[in-house]
């Protein structure tokens, strides 16, 4: 099922996709609690998606799926193309960062160049939505603790990020975690670590990969994570990027205003924004 958050006048509500059309569901809160109580809320969320009324996407604004998730954390250094053109070593532990709750956007929403951060980049990610609270989550238990999965761009700020030991203030300006266009949900999906990957800018390829290349896995990552806190329903986890980044090209092409960055992943779809600059 493709679980959307969408707005047509009158404030974001949850719509199920169903081919070029969305229908609400008709249920109360956002989808963070849609998540949670899914159990529950699957059957009346099938039972719409069949008999309610029908919107053209196109008719629609859809919004990030997750409009302000309680945590958003992202890997770095997890995909060996990546890596090497980083100019560094396969991590030994996990490298994570933080993005602000503040930093979504819509699958379609302008991305905007900061007055004072204008070194952006992009970075298309397979992003997982944790549907099932935990802690401690064994590697075999993973899978069950993910809801479904979206496509994000870890958009970037190069200077913000490297100026510092700390990355988390240049992964964390406003705009600069578009997601979406929905959630697939996991069943739909099936194996995570099997789909092609891509982003383009203005129709030029820049990033071609596939999950399956991922150094640390899903499951390795939701294992690691859940050491440290509890994982709830909403959470975002951006699973890595692979090489192809601006950053790492000659020479360096960052993002300006005007340009379009469209990321992509089989199975789930395609997010799209035209970068701007802030007055």
């Amino acid at each position: 099922m493709k679980l959307a958050t969408f707005d047509q006048g009158s404030g974001p509500q949850t719509g199920v996709v169903v081919d070029g059309d969305v229908v609400a569901t008709g249920l109360p809160g956002a989808m963070p609690e849609l998540i949670a109580d899914w159990a529950l809320l699957r059957g009346q969320a099938e039972r719409a998606a069949a008999t309610g009324e029908r919107h053209p996407l196109k008719a629609v604004r859809l919004l990030a799926p997750v409009l302000r998730p309680g945590k958003i954390f992202a890997i770095g250094l997890n995909y060996a193309d990546h890596i090497a053109e980083s100019k560094t070593e396969v991590p030994k532990h996990q490298v994570w960062f933080t993005k602000a709750a503040t930093s979504v956007n819509g699958p379609f929403a302008p991305i905007l160049i900061a007055r004072e951060g204008r070194f952006v980049d992009y970075e298309v990610e397979l992003v997982a939505i944790i549907g099932k609270r935990g802690r401690n989550i064994p590697r075999a238990d993973a899978a069950s603790h993910v809801f479904g999965y979206c496509v994000g761009n870890d958009v970037t700020e190069r200077m913000w990020q490297h100026r510092t030991p700390q990355w988390s203030l240049g992964k964390s300006f406003d705009t600069h975690a578009p997601i979406g266009p929905w959630i697939v949900t996991a069943d739909e999906i099936g194996d995570p670590h099997a789909l092609g990957i891509r982003c383009f800018v203005n129709g030029e390829k820049r990033q071609d990969s596939n999950t399956k290349n991922l150094v640390f896995d899903i499951w390795d990552q939701i294992e690691h994570l859940s050491q440290a806190m509890t994982l709830e329903p909403g959470d975002l986890i951006f699973t890595g990027t692979p090489g192809g980044v601006g950053a790492a090209m000659e020479p360096r092409q960052f993002l300006k205003p005007g340009d379009i960055v469209r990321c992509e992943i089989d199975r789930i779809g395609a997010i799209e924004a035209t970068l701007v600059s802030e007055v």
